[in-house]
């Protein structure tokens, strides 16, 4: 394993190694570079850093606890399990970090309607939620599948005044939905802003996602010095487009005894078209404005996923992602559906904490790997989300 990360990260041109980039149509482009140095000239103001932090503190809830999973820990006899609790955010997931930063940048720069896609509907309802604060227009794109099993968020995101677009073209589920956004965003770029909810995408998304995401790992740095004195043996996070897994790691690429694992949904197991392990069947390739480890077909075709969690029911990986595992500094895995609902039932029952179906893929590897690990060894999980939009789903699947 490498022990520090030394490579720009990404380069001039958003380029991590040969991953990332901007493949977009042409009409983006202009928006795209003025969102990248509206961006970094926003990085680097003090005013806007300080309203960011104060929305964070007082509206969205952070900091959020790093909690000692101490039954979990016991039940499952090797390290220290804790649990970044992301779930505790307003609205129930890390989204509302990276939708916060962004609001403020469509401000910054003049956008009066704000476009976004979602699967899981957290990135939905946290970008329909900081619209409803500002008072702008808003706009949700979301698979026809998606908002079937994720009914909950669908109401959710239209009690806070956006309106929700059900996409029903293709597999309908996260990719068709961010097809959709990117066409309206062409149709409308001059007033409007895309909120694009993971560190995917055209450049700057993937590192100004991963910036606004970064807060999730500062804060774990500081409260595992704080309760262990130490730093963690290990991070474990679940990897859609991947934001909630890089805001994680991104504190400690640095520290060579650091371990890190990402966790990609499994599916029905790594048989074409009955998974979303980007990892394991993909290969290289462009989508959706940038390039990465893309589930394809020899033709290029874009395959058919399949997730019980519509957050991770994704076609793409993020491309820091996809050079971190390239560089050897962090380790790719897969949970398949069952370990997911198997973790989904666990942590409720031995915690009292119902995870959304995305965490409970982490959660699914920690109950792998901590009983084959030392008692003296440290595991931080991120629990990415609360599973309250999850639970019809779970009931139609597991008995109770």
């Amino acid at each position: 394993m490498s022990s520090v990360i030394t490579a720009p990260s990404p380069d001039a041109n958003g380029h991590f190694g040969p991953y990332g980039g901007r493949y977009v149509p042409e009409t983006l482009m202009h928006p795209l570079q003025e969102l990248e140095r509206e961006y970094f000239r926003a990085q680097q103001d003090p005013e806007f850093q300080r309203e960011l932090n104060y929305y964070l503190r007082q509206f969205c809830g952070r900091p959020t606890p790093l909690y000692f999973a101490e039954r979990l820990t016991k039940e499952l006899g090797g390290a220290k399990i804790y649990l970044k609790r992301e779930d505790l955010l307003h609205t129930g997931a890390h989204k509302i970090n990276n939708a916060m930063g962004q609001i403020l940048l469509a401000r910054r720069m003049g956008k009066t309607r704000i476009i976004a896609e979602t699967g899981a509907g957290q990135h939905g309802v946290a970008t329909a939620t900081v619209s409803a604060m500002f008072g702008l227009k808003c706009v949700i794109y979301m698979g026809s599948v998606d908002c079937a099993r994720q009914e909950l968020n669908v109401y959710r995101m239209k009690m806070l005044g956006a309106e929700v677009v059900s996409v029903t073209a293709g597999q309908r589920t996260l990719k068709e939905a961010v097809n959709e956004a990117m066409r309206d965003w062409v149709t409308n770029v001059r007033g409007t802003h895309y909120i694009l909810g993971t560190a995917y995408g055209a450049h700057p998304y993937p590192v100004m996602v991963r910036n606004f995401q970064r807060i999730i790992g500062d804060e774990a740095r500081r409260q595992i010095f704080e309760q262990e004195e130490r730093l963690p043996n290990l991070l474990i996070a679940c990897v859609g487009g991947g934001s909630n897994a890089i805001g994680l790691f991104y504190p400690f690429l640095d520290d060579a005894s650091v371990k890190m694992l990402g966790v990609e949904a499994g599916g029905e197991g790594i048989i074409p078209e009955k998974h979303a392990a980007r990892f394991q069947g993909g290969s290289l390739g462009v989508l959706q404005g940038t390039r990465s480890f893309i589930l394809q077909d020899e033709n290029g075709q874009i395959q058919s996923t399949h997730s019980v969690s519509a957050g991770l029911d994704y076609a793409a990986v993020g491309p820091e992602h996809a050079w971190l595992r390239d560089e050897k500094r962090v380790e790719y895995t897969y949970a398949t559906d069952e370990q997911a609902l198997s973790a989904f039932m666990k942590l409720a029952r031995l915690e009292g904490i119902i995870p959304a179906l995305e965490s409970s893929h982490a959660v699914a590897t920690a109950i792998d790997r901590v009983p084959k690990m030392s008692r003296e060894d440290i595991v931080i999980v991120n629990l990415s989300g609360r599973g309250d939009k999850d639970v019809a789903q779970v009931a139609a699947k597991v008995r109770v």
